[in-house]
Parts: structure tokens; sequence; C-alpha cells
């Protein structure tokens, strides 16, 4: 359990500001470990192979069901990248321009993913919109046997993430956006069951239908959630009255202003406040405390906490 850094920058007799970084047991890493960047490598290269061959028979078979999971895929790929590359970029040191460092290049790259599957996605509807309305003989095993090689790629890259799932939010996304992968290529093998079964072409395009509206279900979320971290709004998961509460009912607090709570990337937050303290405190233990337990109870890792003697204080912003 991390004690916490605390460094103190005194102005004048009235008040200070204090900065506290906790590193609790429980609190998210900034980056992906090293070794895992061994597993993007790998998901990499067999999703890339896997677009070329679902694509292919796709057009050969003339299942759109199979082109709508292949231009997936694609944004998959592209997804992986940027993920890599962001987590690459986060672990870079503060700069004197880059005071934090480049931490906030993964909310960006939550931003530019969710736009590309968006892209994607409307290139898919459009052509299985037609061939809705004008359907065409589609192969139903040669969507049933690439598909089924999909939901082995897409589990096998899964498993590549699994181990780290629970203890980082950038591992848990990529881990999940390969098992549900392997969910829709199951769809498609479904849908080429049916086709072989009944005859009915309308099946393929449906299916891509339902597809791109899963899809589309979580490149809301993974859009929503990535502006709301770029408009500096509270973290998912965090509590905003909650620590306010814990920070007011301090010993010593009579008062408690300016505090915000914002996401420096999509596994790290931050946390500034005011506290009105008369009586003063007792030192950097109190300030060590602070940190420990915000980092153990809210997974807020970078504390900074300036005390005042009296509730107004000149010089900050309300």
């Amino acid at each position: 359990m991390g004690a916490g850094h605390t460094h103190n920058h005194g102005h004048g007799p009235v008040h200070g500001h204090n900065h506290a970084h906790g590193h609790g047991r429980n609190h998210a890493h900034s980056h992906a470990p090293a070794d895992f960047g061994q597993a993007f490598a790998i998901g990499i290269i067999l999703n890339t192979a896997f677009v070329g061959i679902e694509a292919t028979y796709g057009f050969i078979s003339g299942s759109m069901a199979l082109v709508a999971d292949a231009g997936h895929n694609l944004s998959d790929v592209l997804c992986l990248l940027l993920a890599w590359g962001a987590s690459i970029l986060a672990r870079r040191a503060p700069s004197q321009r880059f005071t934090y460092g480049l931490k906030s290049s993964t909310i960006l790259a939550a931003m530019a993913n969710a736009c590309l599957l968006l892209a994607a996605l409307g290139a898919i509807l459009f052509e299985t919109l037609h061939r809705l309305y004008e359907p065409a003989p589609v192969q139903g095993m040669t969507m049933v046997v690439i598909a089924g090689i999909g939901i082995a790629i897409n589990t096998a890259t899964a498993l590549l993430f699994m181990r780290g799932r629970k203890h980082d939010l950038n591992i848990r996304g990529a881990f999940l956006h390969m098992a549900a992968d392997a969910l829709v290529s199951a769809g498609v093998v479904i849908a080429g069951f049916a086709i072989i079964l009944t005859g009915k072409q309308w099946i393929d395009p449906v299916t891509s239908l339902i597809i791109v509206a899963v899809i589309a279900w979580g490149t809301w979320g993974l859009l929503k959630d990535s502006v709301k971290m770029g408009m500096l709004a509270v973290p998912e998961g965090i509590e905003e009255g909650a620590v306010r509460a814990y920070l007011a009912g301090l010993p010593g607090v009579t008062a408690l202003h300016d505090l915000h709570i914002w996401a420096m990337s999509t596994t790290e937050s931050a946390l500034t406040a005011h506290l009105v303290m008369p009586d003063g405190h007792d030192g950097d233990s109190f300030l060590t405390r602070i940190a420990r337990d915000l980092a153990e109870d809210f997974q807020i890792g970078h504390v900074t906490i300036q005390i005042e003697a009296t509730p107004h204080c000149e010089s900050c912003a309300t």
C-alpha cells in the first residue's frame, strides 16, 4: 500500500497548496504492462490476416454478413493499433510543454476508434440495405466455415488479454471487444446454417443488420464515454457526492470548495480541492492519509489539496 508523496508550497501564513499522489493497492495503472505489447502484436497480426480472408470470401460467396464482420474486424485492427500506440505514448515522461505527459492520448484514441467504427458501419449499412431490397445468392457453407475461423481467432485474441482484464481498464476493453467479436462471428455461423436449411437468402442481409445494430450500440457507448472524458467529466465509477462527503467529513475541515475530479487518461483520474481548516492539520500524515484513501476507495491516484485557514481565498477562483 503506497503511502503517497506530499509536496507543500507555502503562500503566506494563511494557506498552502498541498499535492499528494497516492498509489493504493486498487489504483489503476496508467498504462498496460510491457508484456502485453506482444499480445497486441499477435492480436493485430491474426486479425489483419483474417480480415483479408473474410472480406475475400464474403465477396466470393455474396455474403454481406461476412463483409460486415470483415469491416468490423478491420476496425478492430485499427482500434488495437490506436490503443497500443496510445498506451506507449501514455508512458512518456512529462515535459515543459506537456506537464501531464501524453496520458490523455488514450482518450483521443478512444474517440478516434469510435469515429472509425461509425464510418465503417455507415458503409456497411448502405450496402446491406441495397442487398436487402435486391437479394443475391449466398453460399451458406462458406459463411459457416469463414465465420468459424473468426470465432477461433477472436477467441484466441481475447484469451491473450484475459489475465490482465481485472487490473487494467485498457486490457479489459481489448478483452471485451474481442470476446464480443467472437459472438458476432457465431451469429454469422448461425445465419449460414439457417440459409442452408431454409434457402432463404434474406437471412444474410438481416443478420448483417443485426450485427450493425449490435456494433453501433457498443460504438455509441464508446463515443459517449470518450467525449465525457474529453469534457473533463467525473469518470464513470466515481461518485462525486461520495468523494465530497469523505473530504468534508475529515477531522478539522469546516468547509470544502473548488472540488474537481477528471480523467487524465482512460485509466487514471485526478482531483483538486480546497479544504478550509481554521485550526490547521497535522502535517504530511494528514495529506498522506487522504491520498491513500482516495486511491483505495475511489481509484483517484493524483490528488492536489489546498488547505485554507479562512473560508475565502482571494487568490483562488471560486
